[in-house]
């Protein structure tokens, strides 16, 4: 009988452990390799300085979680591998920009419970040739998910994010 409880407590356990467990759907060095053919460029690493981290704070509502950034430029182009917080854990995303417009948004790691459906096409499709306006804005309209408005918020915050720090790096 012991044994038993033991066991339908192990069970339960590890149904929670996988429940929180993350999905990742590619890896950041798969996703860099692909936005370049196969054929990356080497990563540089940009301070969020006191000049660069204000305005991050500002598009965030917070200060990033690092105190730099890797990102991978080629010509015009630049990737950017990020993490923002969904409701309560982190969702790495990865972005094509290329001359200053998003060509490419992907969710390469999901934490949450909910909320995944940022993921599909449908959704990330919206953020293709998206720019930055003023005051660090996306110029477009994005349409929200019923029931997954945190990682919704979360992604646009990254979108105007990498189109902010790609336009610190050709500004030099």
């Amino acid at each position: 009988m012991k044994s038993k409880i033991l066991l339908i407590l192990f069970i339960l356990g590890l149904g929670v452990s996988i429940g929180e467990a993350a999905h990742v759907y590619q890896t950041p060095k798969a996703f860099v390799a692909d936005a370049f053919n196969g054929k990356p460029p080497k990563a540089k690493a940009l301070w969020l300085t006191r000049k660069i981290a204000p305005t991050i704070q500002q598009i965030l509502h917070h200060a990033y979680i690092k105190k730099r950034v890797r990102y991978w430029p080629k010509d015009h182009r630049s990737v950017w591998v990020l993490q923002e917080t969904g409701k309560e854990k982190l969702i790495t995303v990865g972005i094509v920009v290329d001359q200053a417009k998003i060509q490419q948004i992907k969710v390469l790691e999901f934490r949450e419970s909910r909320g995944d459906e940022i993921r599909h096409a449908f959704f990330t499709d919206q953020f293709i040739g998206a720019k930055l306006e003023k005051k660090s804005r996306l110029d477009r309209h994005i349409d929200g998910i019923s029931g997954a408005t945190l990682s919704v918020s979360a992604m646009k915050k990254l979108a105007r994010m990498a189109l902010y720090l790609d336009s610190v790096i050709h500004e030099k």
